[in-house]
């Protein structure tokens, strides 16, 4: 990915420990450039004056200087993942309209989860780093990242056929390959766009658009057949029906 096309972070953490995981986990996902690290909002506040960033990573419990209350203090505040080790802060916390909270240690897959969130809200807002190229007039699809293999794994929703739950991981298939991630099921659906994807199984959940044949009891996709779930039989014919109709 260009490197202007990145997602510039920037880490406050008064705990230089907390400081090294975050940089581990940027290091790790090839839409996020750390463009530095700060141990106090005072600091932070400098760098703001002369540096463009479009995602905090802060800590909430710092010496002399709330980071819930250096938010309060920005005038056009970037985007924010709030990070802490005390679960009473995450209230105020969503309250200022961050985009995730990360309650330490925090886990390279729940850091994942919160950039995740940044990546679809970046898609669904006005300023999209992910913007078709002026001199390309590519469209940018909208995607998400998954850790496997040992390695980050970018998967566009345009390309998903179905997603089975395995219990604490989920399988996503593709018409080329098959990812095994360790996330739950009812997460990913909430990151899905409701109108490209339904849920019609405790553990599946299909691509409308990818869908061959259906009936009351199965959805036919790539020559597999998916069943129905008793309880989501009524709101998954509803769905179907109206897209076969449209």
């Amino acid at each position: 990915m260009p490197e202007s096309k990145k997602i510039k972070c920037l880490v406050i953490d008064d705990e230089l420990p907390a400081r090294e995981i975050l940089r581990k986990h940027i290091a790790g996902v090839e839409a996020l450039e750390l463009c530095g690290t700060c141990s106090n909002a005072v600091d932070a506040i400098s760098f703001l004056k002369d540096n463009r960033v479009d995602l905090l990573f802060l800590d909430i419990q710092m010496p002399h200087l709330l980071g819930t209350n250096f938010i309060r203090t920005l005038k056009n505040p970037p985007k924010v993942i709030f990070t802490t080790a005390y679960r009473k802060y995450a209230v105020e916390g969503f309250e200022l309209d961050a985009v995730d909270f990360l309650l330490k240690p925090i886990s390279f897959e729940r850091f994942l989860k919160g950039v995740n969130k940044v990546l679809q809200a970046n898609f669904q807002g006005s300023h999209d780093i992910n913007s078709p190229s002026e001199n390309h007039g590519e469209t940018a699809l909208p995607f998400l990242y998954f850790r496997a293999d040992r390695k980050m794994v970018k998967v566009l929703f345009n390309d998903i056929l179905y997603i089975e739950g395995l219990n604490d991981y989920i399988k996503i298939v593709t018409a080329s390959k098959a990812i095994v991630t360790k996330h739950l099921l009812a997460s990913l659906e909430e990151m899905l766009p409701a109108n490209e994807f339904v849920r019609i199984h405790k553990s599946f959940i299909v691509a409308i658009n990818k869908i061959e044949s259906f009936n009351a009891d199965c959805v036919e996709i790539a020559k597999k057949e998916i069943p129905v779930g008793r309880s989501y039989k009524i709101t998954v014919n509803k769905i179907l029906s109206s897209s076969a109709a449209s």
